[in-house]
């Protein structure tokens, strides 16, 4: 049966007594870890969000009936002890922060009994992710999950004391605004009030920012809840948190200034990481040229090369073709490959037929010199030199190539050359390689809308020189927009807004907007601009995928406290659920059970 903590007060965290506490009498609360009973001596591991310390109780020197009360405590019991600090009788515990102390017990109190967890509270857990999130509540009490949240909240509240050193305010945006369906898909909520209309969640604090900068705000600040309902990854979630921001009479360098002080400041603090400053920065022309990717993963070489030169006039149909239609061939060299077995060349190959490759061209340089090849006899020797030169191949490489429209070959090639660095095992997650991708397109052309939509938002600048060619060739546009890469992952991204009327129509006029849709839209913020708007530029993190970075995580679901699945449902509390009749009536909606079942 429970008992009441009336009487006492806990005086420490497990792990906040230490060998300076020896002959003190403290009192701590927590889990039970595990209880060990040696005849005579029972050994209890207790557990709060600190950590875990060693509590002894020793038949004959305290009450017979709290030494039987210790034999019946089991895992995560919940409870109360007061004891002595002394220094451990048995070998000093190097793993433990409490090596080299145990608690002797005098009093012991039950505070909660627990039924069997379904699976062991651990480190490292083995047990399947779906039977964690459905009992999430149990999952959070790891250590390692603690941690991560620790190191999140941290992140947190680093964040605002440095935006607050910086002039920044903090000011919160509304969740229930007007959809605005450009970008991904809203979430929306039915109006009581307004039957037939609804509020679209957040995909960012966009709009809303921006008119904090008309308002004359200068910095402004959030760390903001967004929503997108958008099918799932391993780092996406339906809700998410941002870090976000705007700043008024500023340019590109002076945002990424004060933004490369936090990342350095960030994780100087949180990982006592050295970020060198100022970071690289890199045209998204390179990047895609280079590494096949707007967010390149520099920890490896591997680099991308284009040979269309070299193979021009070959009469390999798959590299001809593909220069005809416009297209590019290109390589890459997994040093040190070159002996893979056919076996593992072609999953190379379907994997590379999932981004889009209608196939893959090998040229596997063995060690004795001799050439294996998929499409050699399509080729002349000097051809096949030239290639080999072009890519640097040395005896044991392995030379991999993509023909196609340079997106394919890029999407292609880009991920190949994470696969296989995956494979040869060169990503260090003890590595911070940051890099700035700046001069995105402006547009980029959607086959299924066919038009050209915004590769960021509507409200980006083009850059000043590319202005003349938003009415004649708007795909080569550029903005001045720029991304925070971090190994491989696009750690936040931002640009300089519009803030000139005849510019924003030039805008919406290339996406293929009337002025009639672009103010039924965006109106409040276009009838705002009328009114004296400052030159302003913004960026935004996802702070879920910062944390779990720097928590050396491979999925953001492990630096979220209560996440949701692939299916967007939480597994713990069941949402979504269905809402009874008189809920949907109030709100005008009907229900149609045949939307979203697909047809037998």
């Amino acid at each position: 049966m429970a008992e009441s903590m009336k009487g006492l007060k806990r005086t420490h965290r497990c792990t906040e007594v230490s060998t300076a506490n020896i002959g003190e009498t403290v009192t701590l609360m927590g889990w039970v870890q595990k209880n060990r009973n040696k005849g005579g001596i029972i050994f209890l591991d207790l557990r709060d969000r600190s950590g875990i310390v060693q509590v002894i109780f020793e038949e004959g020197s305290i009450d017979a009936a709290v030494f039987e009360k210790a034999g019946r405590l089991r895992s995560e019991f919940v409870v109360a002890v007061v004891g002595k600090v002394e220094a451990r009788s048995g070998a000093v515990n190097e793993k433990m922060a409490t090596g080299e102390i145990e608690i002797r017990a005098k009093q012991l109190r039950v505070l909660s009994e627990a039924e069997t967890p379904p699976f062991p509270v651990e480190e490292e857990s083995k047990t399947k992710e779906e039977l964690r999130l459905k009992y999430r509540y149990l999952d959070l009490r790891r250590p390692d999950l603690q941690r991560n949240l620790m190191m999140r909240s941290r992140v947190a509240m680093l964040t605002r004391r440095f935006l607050e050193e910086e002039g920044f305010l903090e000011i919160e945006t509304p969740v229930l605004g007007k959809s605005t369906p450009e970008g991904a898909r809203d979430y929306l909520v039915p109006s009581r009030v307004h039957p037939g209309s609804f509020y679209g969640l957040p995909q960012s604090p966009q709009l809303y920012k921006q008119l904090l900068m008309c308002s004359g705000y200068d910095r402004y600040f959030q760390i903001a809840k967004c929503f997108r309902d958008e099918d799932l990854r391993a780092d996406r979630q339906p809700e998410f948190t941002q870090i976000d921001m705007e700043l008024s009479f500023v340019d590109v360098d002076d945002v990424i200034d004060v933004n490369e002080r936090m990342l350095a400041y960030l994780f100087k603090e949180v990982l006592g990481v050295e970020v060198p400053l100022p970071i690289q920065r890199m045209t998204w022309q390179e990047a895609m040229d280079r590494f096949g990717s707007d967010k390149p993963d520099i920890r490896f070489g591997m680099e991308l090369t284009d040979v269309s030169e070299t193979v021009k006039g070959c009469e390999f149909a798959v590299f001809k073709n593909a220069l005809e239609a416009g297209g590019s061939v290109r390589g890459i060299n997994a040093p040190g490959q070159g002996g893979m077995p056919r076996k593992k060349i072609d999953k190379l190959v379907d994997y590379a037929k999932d981004y889009g490759a209608k196939g893959l061209a090998y040229i596997a340089l063995q060690e004795d010199g001799s050439v294996k090849s998929s499409f050699a006899k399509f080729m002349k020797e000097e051809e096949m030199s030239g290639l080999i030169a072009a890519l640097n191949g040395k005896p044991g490489d392995l030379l991999l190539f993509a023909a196609d429209k340079n997106r394919v070959v890029w999407d292609v090639l880009g991920a190949l050359r994470l696969e296989l660095a995956r494979q040869m095992e060169l990503l260090d997650k003890e590595e911070y390689r940051f890099v700035w991708i700046t001069e995105f397109p402006l547009l980029e052309w959607s086959e299924e809308q066919n038009r050209f939509t915004a590769m960021h938002h509507p409200f980006t600048m083009p850059m000043e020189e590319d202005l003349p060619m938003i009415k004649t060739n708007p795909g080569a546009v550029r903005a001045k927009a720029y991304d925070i890469v971090l190994n491989g992952t696009e750690l936040g991204g931002g640009s300089v807004r519009i803030f000139q009327n005849d510019v924003q129509e030039m805008m919406f006029e290339a996406l293929g907007f009337t002025r009639e849709e672009a103010y039924e839209r965006f109106g409040f913020l276009l009838d705002a601009f009328k009114y004296g708007v400052p030159p302003h530029a913004g960026l935004a993190y996802g702070l879920d995928r910062m944390v779990m970075l720097m928590a050396k995580e491979d999925s953001i679901r492990d630096v979220i406290a209560f996440p949701k699945v692939k299916d967007a449902s939480c597994l713990m509390t069941q949402a979504p659920g269905e809402v009874d009749e008189i809920q949907l009536k109030e709100l005008g909606l009907k229900i149609d059970k045949t939307v979203g079942q697909t047809e037998q």
